[in-house]
Formats: structure tokens, sequence, C-alpha cells
């Protein structure tokens, strides 16, 4: 196995009696990145991840976390000495305060003071909530909860965190908080697995995404999903235009297709990059003036939801 793949499924399945949550999934994850799972409710990405954590076991096929089969029960504690979960419900103990819930969850992870006690100031700092540490859980609102829970998972460093829906609650400034934790953990060389429905946030900072529904439809980076589900359009923003020049533009053979809109020309590419310069010397040397040229940029949303709804 690569050094560099920290995760392989294969063939994975999970039934609850007749319903099958997940169908033969075969993926891999590589060691370092930001890996998505993208889905409808119901589409077994929180089963996906509980198998992947050895949270539960498959119904059929194998996952290897670091070459360790989840299946075997005396891999298990091997495993989560260096997994991290953030559940989709939080779980804390509501009538505890947040510093003795964190102090209980690092205890169980082996820590002891002065480590633990520097670990839980230093992350509940980093998500603002130090000064709220002595505060029963059951005062705090939904997304203070949900931090708390984000920092319950990082508290023995794990070097791979799965998150399940890590912003969920969370008001735009928390959830930034969030997302740049989330990519300082890559940066520190720790590998993220989180499922979502926020697809801006997927688009943003997952390096490659698998999109399933029980199986999967496609897993790739966010920016080849968009290539392989959309062509490329870019529109050349002209001073003035007419039709006389669509025919020039039809001669070069890279051109999928090309139509005028007023003074903008839009043209499907097979490579813009490539492109786009002889295009630009076409229509200079034609008597053209070209304002600026832009490409029409396909979300993420409008790939997942192409896939989901075929």
């Amino acid at each position: 196995m690569s050094l560099f793949i920290l995760i392989v499924a294969s063939s994975l399945t999970r039934s609850f009696g007749s319903f099958t949550a997940v169908e033969d999934l075969s993926l891999t994850i590589e060691r370092g990145e930001i890996f998505g799972f993208l889905g409808p409710n119901g589409a077994g990405k929180t089963t996906t991840m509980r198998m992947l954590t050895g949270l539960i076991s498959p119904t059929k096929g194998t996952a290897k976390v670091d070459d360790l089969d989840v299946s075997s029960l005396q891999n298990i504690p091997k495993i989560h000495r260096n997994v991290g979960v953030l559940p989709e419900v939080p779980g804390l103990y509501e009538s505890l305060s947040a510093y003795r819930n964190l102090d209980f969850y690092g205890r169980l992870y082996g820590l002891r003071d002065p480590k633990l006690r520097e670990r839980i100031m230093s992350l509940m700092q980093t998500f603002e909530l130090w000064e709220r540490k002595e505060d029963a859980v059951q005062t705090f609102s939904k997304g203070m909860k949900q931090k708390i829970a984000i920092i319950r998972c990082l508290l023995h460093d794990p070097e791979y965190l799965f998150l399940d829906e890590p912003v969920s609650g969370l008001d735009p400034e928390a959830s930034k908080t969030v997302r740049d934790f989330i990519l300082d953990l890559k940066k520190n060389g720790k590998t993220v697995i989180l499922s979502t429905h926020n697809l801006d946030d997927a688009d943003r900072l997952c390096d490659r995404v698998a999109v399933i529904r029980r199986n999967l439809l496609a897993l790739d980076t966010p920016l080849n999903l968009r290539t392989r589900m959309f062509k490329r359009t870019v529109v050349f923003h002209l001073k003035e235009a007419d039709d006389s020049i669509l025919q020039k533009l039809k001669t070069l053979p890279f051109i999928q297709s090309v139509e005028r809109i007023g003074n903008k020309l839009v043209l499907d590419l097979d490579n813009p990059e490539d492109n786009d310069p002889e295009i630009l010397e076409l229509l200079v040397k034609s008597g053209y003036k070209v304002q600026f040229v832009g490409e029409v940029r396909h979300s993420l949303e409008e790939v997942y939801l192409k896939l989901v709804t075929n």
C-alpha cells in the first residue's frame, strides 16, 4: 500500500435489517488531505464514517485505516488513539461545565494535568470559549455546544479527524473559525474527513469529494468534477461586436460553440488556458477591442444537483 494512502474501503456495505444504507462503496483517502462526503439526507454519509472509524462493522466488504482492519476488535483501540470523531449529535453532559466535560473526555484518552489543562485552555481560547469554561453546557447555544464537541475530538491531538457537519448551528463568524482551523490542521499534516451539506465549504476546503447516495456517484477534486460535468464557457466582452466575427471564430477547430449576445461573445472551449490567446489575437487582428475576458464558473452545487437528481 502506498505511503500516501491512509484509508482504503473496498466494496463496503452496511445493512440494517432489510434496509441497505451503504452498498459496494470503494475508495481511498490520502494522508494529509481534506476529503469530503457529500450526499442528501439518508445517503449513507454518516454510516460510512462510522464504519471507517470502527464504530460499527460493515455487513460486507472491508475498510482499513493505516493498514488496520476496522472489523478487527483488537485493532479498534489502536485506531481510536489516532482518530478524532465529531458525531452528528454532540452528546455532551449538559449539567457539567464545559471544562469538566473536556477534562472527563481528556482523561478517557489518557491525558493528565498539566498537559491536559494546557490543551483544554489552548483549544477553548482558539474557539473563544475560555471565559465560559465554568458554565454548565446546558446554558450554551447550539453553536457553542458544537464548538465544545469539536474541541473534544481534538484533545488527544489525533492524526485523523472525522467531522460530521462541523459547522452545523454555527454563525458565520464561528463557521469561519472552524474552516480556518480545518485548514490549519491540514497545514500541520493532519488528515480531515468531513461530511457536510454546505457545498460552498466543501468547494473551498476539500482536496477531493465523494458524492454518494448509498453507493458512490462520483469522486474527484471539485475542479475536475466541474470540468467533467459542464463545458468550459468563456465570455469575451468587446467594446462593439457584430455577427461577422462569428464565421471567423468558427474556423478555429477547438471552439465547440460560439454565440453573440450584444457585445459579448460566449464560447465553449476545450482548454481556455491554451485557446484564449489565439482567440484574442484573431479578435484584435479583426479590429475588435477586447475589454475583458471571463470564464463562467459552475458551482459545486450545480455539479452535486446534476449527480443526485439523475
